[in-house]
């Protein structure tokens, strides 16, 4: 599992652009930029979709005066789950950027790969939030219980940092 001062792994996730899917190389989002990346183990679940999103929806201007070039979801959903979502919660329109790792490629490669048969979540993500500048991997927390929203959550990370 990564920690803080590690890079992290490049991998490509999807979005959803004005023509369909799009790819994003994470190399691309972090290069020379400070970029919070916050991760669900759903969209659509509850406490994703009441406390994480919505955290990061009210905390944005905190971290962009901290100088956060900009503030990413990941889930392992398909992209047009994660437009819907995004649409939703009002996440997209708030300026957050909802990336799709529908094949757990990023999650399983830093480690934060997770299954919880009894509700349905299969190779889904752990719960987290982290501050990476220029790639590496600055501040990093990980929430103990996937329904738990505390230390991930947007103030939890500002307070972090």
């Amino acid at each position: 599992m990564i920690s803080t001062g590690d890079m992290l792994p490049d991998a490509t996730l999807t979005q959803m652009g004005a023509e369909g899917p799009e790819e994003v190389r994470i190399s691309d989002k972090t290069k020379g930029r400070k970029v919070v990346i916050f991760a669900v183990p759903g969209a659509f679940t509850p406490t994703c979709h009441s406390a994480h999103v919505p955290s990061f929806m009210r905390t944005k201007d905190q971290f962009e005066a901290k100088g956060v070039d900009e503030i990413i979801c990941v889930s392992v959903n398909d992209p047009f789950v994660m437009g819907a979502w995004g649409e939703a919660t009002g996440a997209t329109g708030a300026g957050l950027t909802m990336l799709a790792d529908a094949a757990s490629e990023f999650t399983k490669a830093i480690g934060m790969d997770f299954d919880a048969p009894p509700v349905g979540l299969i190779a889904r993500s752990k719960r987290y939030a982290m501050l990476v500048e220029d790639g590496k991997i600055t501040a990093l927390n990980l929430e103990e219980n996937p329904g738990a929203c505390e230390v991930s959550a947007g103030e939890g990370l500002l307070d972090s940092i």
